[in-house]
C-alpha cells in the first residue's frame, strides 16, 4: 500500500533523509520511531504530499508521489500535530466544513459525519464547540475529518503527544478499532516506546538513515538476554575495570554504565562481590525499543 524508494532530502548541506526505503502492506499499523530532528516529520511531509523529496520516489496505492501527487492525497487521511480545527464552530460544524473541501455534500456527507462520529465515541459531543473540548477529544475529532472521504491509508504524526495517560489510551483503543471497520492501512511517526510498541511493525529512523526495521518483539530480540545499569562515582574507570574483568562492552551514558549479558542475577553477583562499595545504584530489565535503538545508534530517543 505505502512503498518508499530511496527517498533522500537535504536542509542546504544537512541530509534529513538519506535513501530511505521500505514497504507496507495493506492493513498494517506502521510506526516510524525516532529522536526528534532524526527526519521522521521530514518523512512525513514527503509522504502526505506538501514537500517533494531531493531524490527517490514512493507510490502509495499504486500511485507515484512523483508523478501522481493528485491521486494519492485523495487515498490520504493526515493528522498532522499542530492542530487544524476551528475552536468555535462545533464538532459537526467542523466535520462538514472538512467535507466540503472533498466535495461531499447532502445525505452522503451526513452519513459520514454520522459513521465517523460513532466511530470514535463523539456522537454524544456533536453539538459542543470545539474548544469546550478535552485535548484528547479534540485529537479525536481530528482524526473524524481526516476519515471523511473514506480514505485507503492514515498518516499520523505523533498522535498522541500533548495526551495523557487516560486519552492516550482512549486513542489506541479508537484506532485499533478504525483500522477493522475501515480497513484502514495505519502509518504513524513516533518518539515514545508506548505508541511504538503499539505497532505492527517499526522503521527505527536515526539522523535520516534507517537504523533497523521489522517487529517491536524482533528488533528487541536483537539485544537479547538482559540489560544492566550501574551507577558510580567513577563510572568511566569502572568500565574499564568491568570490560577487562568480565569481558563485557559497557557503555556510558550521562554517567550510567550499560551492559548487555545473558545472565543479568550472575553478572550482578560477580560485579558487586568485585567492587564491593563503588556501586551507588543498579537497575536490571528486559530489552527494550529505547535498548535497541542505543544499542545501535550509541544515541537516547529524546537526544
Amino acid at each position: 500500500m505505502v512503498a518508499a524508494d530511496r527517498l533522500t532530502h537535504r536542509y542546504g548541506e544537512r541530509v534529513a533523509l538519506d535513501t530511505v526505503t521500505f514497504a507496507v502492506p495493506e492493513g498494517e499499523l506502521f510506526g516510524v520511531l525516532g529522536p526528534n530532528g532524526g527526519g521522521k516529520s521530514t518523512l512525513f511531509k514527503i509522504l502526505s504530499t506538501l514537500m517533494a523529496p531531493a531524490s527517490g520516489d514512493a507510490r502509495i496505492g499504486g500511485f507515484s508521489l512523483a508523478r501522481q501527487s493528485r491521486e494519492i492525497r485523495r487515498l490520504l487521511g493526515v493528522v498532522f500535530q499542530s492542530q487544524s480545527l476551528d475552536r468555535k464552530l462545533t464538532v459537526e460544524e467542523n466535520l462538514r466544513a472538512q467535507g466540503h473541501l472533498f466535495a461531499l455534500s447532502g445525505r452522503t456527507l451526513s452519513g459520514r459525519i454520522a459513521d465517523a462520529l460513532v466511530a470514535l465515541g463523539l456522537d454524544d459531543r456533536r453539538r459542543d464547540p470545539v474548544g469546550t473540548l478535552s485535548g484528547g477529544l479534540q485529537r479525536r475529532v481530528e482524526i473524524a475529518k481526516a476519515l471523511l472521504h473514506r480514505p485507503a491509508v492514515l498518516l499520523l504524526d505523533e498522535p498522541s503527544t500533548g495526551l495523557d495517560p487516560g486519552a492516550r489510551r482512549d486513542l489506541w483503543q479508537y484506532l485499533g478499532q478504525l483500522r477493522a471497520a475501515f480497513r484502514l492501512t495505519i502509518l504513524l511517526t513516533t518518539h515514545t516506546l508506548d505508541e511504538a510498541e503499539r505497532c505492527d511493525r517499526l522503521l527505527l529512523l536515526h539522523q535520516g538513515r534507517i537504523a533497523a526495521a521489522g517487529a517491536p518483539a524482533e528488533l528487541k530480540a536483537r539485544v537479547g538476554g538482559e540489560v544492566v545499569l550501574l551507577r558510580a562515582a567513577h563510572a568511566d574507570q569502572l568500565a574499564v575495570e568491568i570490560s577487562e574483568r568480565f569481558s563485557v562492552q559497557p557503555r556510558l551514558s550521562g554517567g550510567v554504565l550499560r551492559v548487555e549479558v545473558p545472565d543479568g542475577q550472575g553478572f550482578l553477583a560477580g560485579v558487586l562481590a568485585a567492587f564491593p562499595g563503588r556501586i551507588d545504584g543498579l537497575e536490571m530489565h528486559r530489552p527494550t525499543l529505547e535498548d535497541v535503538f542505543l544499542d545501535l545508534t550509541g544515541a537516547t530517543l529524546d537526544s
